[in-house]
């Protein structure tokens, strides 16, 4: 069953809080979505407890590894 979960995360680029929805179906898989407020792309991924439900997302830069 697919969930949306909304969050908020700090941007690693530019540092401002946004908030995002997570598709926590998708769990586990990092995908890439830009920056609301300085437009860089941030990679992202989810991680859920058992449930599906959201624990945290892991993010990072670009030109950072996880």
């Amino acid at each position: 069953m697919a969930s949306v979960e909304s969050t908020l995360i700090s941007c690693p680029n530019c540092g401002e809080m946004i908030s995002i929805l997570v598709d926590t179906s998708e769990a586990g898989e990092p995908y890439v979505e830009d920056c609301q407020v300085c437009c860089r792309p941030i990679r992202m991924t989810a991680v859920c407890d058992d449930m599906g439900h959201l624990l945290h997302v892991e993010v990072s830069s670009e030109d950072e590894s996880y």
